[in-house]
């Protein structure tokens, strides 16, 4: 396993840790870890546009330019 590899499937495991409360109960890489996470959790939507945290200017449409 190189490297990055190895920090994908720490990561993982830590999250499968904090997530769960046990260790991964089946070696497996981290993206196969990822993938089983990431299938548990609830679809919610998401639309960055209409956050009260994001100001038009900060927004970038495709085909316009920035005001100077």
């Amino acid at each position: 396993m190189n490297v990055r590899d190895e920090r994908v499937y720490e990561e993982a495991a830590a999250l499968w840790r904090e997530l769960y409360g046990e260790p991964p109960p089946i070696r497996a890489d981290g993206g196969m870890m990822l993938d089983v996470i990431m299938r548990s959790l609830p679809e919610v939507s998401y639309d960055r546009l209409r956050s009260p945290h994001l100001r038009p200017s900060n927004m970038a449409w495709p085909g316009r330019t920035p005001r100077g």
